[in-house]
């Protein structure tokens, strides 16, 4: 397939980018839902699941890829939405926080409704967008990831993301990726107590190679503890005990959905162990690739995730679509999905085909799978 070039300038790097500002278009329904009350606190959850579900349905996928070489000076346009989001987000959480408890129109259920929408966008949209800006060199684009990350009281994932999954992904040292035939209900427990574990012992043997302790002022669970108690402060200077309570229940929420995206990213797939602690390199084959238009532009290409794991510094708009010759396909985009994820029965009946078929094609010369499925037991021989 030929690339079609993203082109520098105003008008073709508006044109190109705008449809990715569709996330944009979330923050009015919080307002709709805070401001009428009743059935418009659903508003906000709808339109990020099951409207994106109706758009890929309608939309169909889109496989173009943009020429990788494509020069940072013509994804401004791209680049600014994940710029302005963190103030377009906290602005909106610090209103609602505000404005909601003192809103005698909005009982406490549509209280929780709106703080619970709130948190599908942090999420949905906010998490996503910090993982694209904490894999960019720019001091102002990380510190805006670590804000994000702390919005959703979730700092740690930064280090557990750049540390420990991107080293380890699809190996049993990585605690986020789903083994075969674990439902997420089993995988979220797990993930929520390991991966804190993990992205804290990542930091402490990096500052170890430096000679340096673990609590020197360099380790980043410092400043992840000042922003997040920050956040919390916030929360209470504007709405008291129900605002951290509210602030909580978003961060919640948001952690709830990162970690069903998690979940469905690299669910069941392994890199071979090669022996003595080494795994092949990370190859399109190690994730589930979605190609849906819609999504994709809600989620700034994050469903092309074989192509994020195998060239990690690619910036969003340049990220490739790998067909099904290189990787394997999810059947439908991220929001059906992580729905599905909820139900197991339902998940594992739809993705553990494919996860067969998928080591048949690729691996049929292992046999016994059970070292693979281990959450954080290495393979034999390898180190810890």
């Amino acid at each position: 397939m030929t690339p079609a070039a993203i082109l520098p300038g105003t008008r073709d790097g508006l044109r190109s980018a705008l449809p990715f500002w569709i996330s944009l278009a979330l923050i009015p329904l919080a307002w709709i839902g805070a401001t009428v009350g009743g059935w418009t606190t659903l508003l906000l959850p709808f339109g990020a699941w099951w409207l994106f579900v109706l758009l890929d349905a309608l939309g169909g996928d889109d496989a173009a890829n943009a020429d990788p070489t494509t020069p940072d000076t013509a994804l401004g346009w791209h680049r600014l939405i994940t710029l302005i989001w963190f103030p377009v987000q906290f602005a909106t959480l610090c209103a609602l926080l505000w404005y909601v408890p003192r809103a005698g129109h909005l009982g406490d259920a549509e209280r929780l409704l709106l703080f619970f929408g709130m948190g599908v966008i942090g999420g949905t949209i906010g998490v996503n967008y910090s993982h694209e800006l904490m894999h960019q060199n720019s001091a102002l684009e990380r510190w805006l990831a670590d804000l994000l990350l702390a919005s959703v009281l979730y700092s740690h994932f930064r280090s557990e993301h750049l540390r420990v999954h991107h080293l380890y992904v699809c190996t049993p040292r990585d605690p986020v990726t789903a083994r075969y035939n674990e439902g997420f209900h089993r995988f979220f427990p797990r993930v929520m107590r390991q991966s804190l574990n993990s992205s804290w012992n990542a930091e402490r043997a990096m500052l170890a190679r430096r000679g340096l302790p673990a609590w020197h002022q360099s380790n980043p669970f410092w400043r992840y503890s000042a922003l997040q108690l920050a956040m919390l402060a916030v929360a209470y200077a504007l709405a008291g005990w129900l605002g951290v309570g509210l602030f909580a229940l978003q961060a919640a929420v948001a952690i709830w959905q990162l970690e069903l995206v998690n979940y469905i990213e690299h669910y069941g797939l392994t890199r071979r162990h090669l022996g003595d602690g080494k795994y092949e390199h990370v190859l399109p084959r190690h994730s589930w690739n979605a190609s849906p238009r819609a999504s994709n532009w809600l989620l700034i290409n994050l469903q092309r995730h074989s192509d994020h794991h195998y060239k990690p510094d690619r910036r969003f708009p340049l990220l490739q679509n790998h067909g099904p010759d290189d990787a394997p396909q999810l059947p439908h985009g991220y929001p059906m999905m992580t729905i599905a994820a909820m139900m197991p029965p339902v998940w594992k009946r739809v993705m553990n085909p494919r996860v067969k078929a998928w080591r048949k094609r690729y691996y049929p010369d292992i046999v016994d799978w059970k070292p693979y499925n281990k959450a954080l037991n290495p393979m034999p021989g390898s180190a810890h």
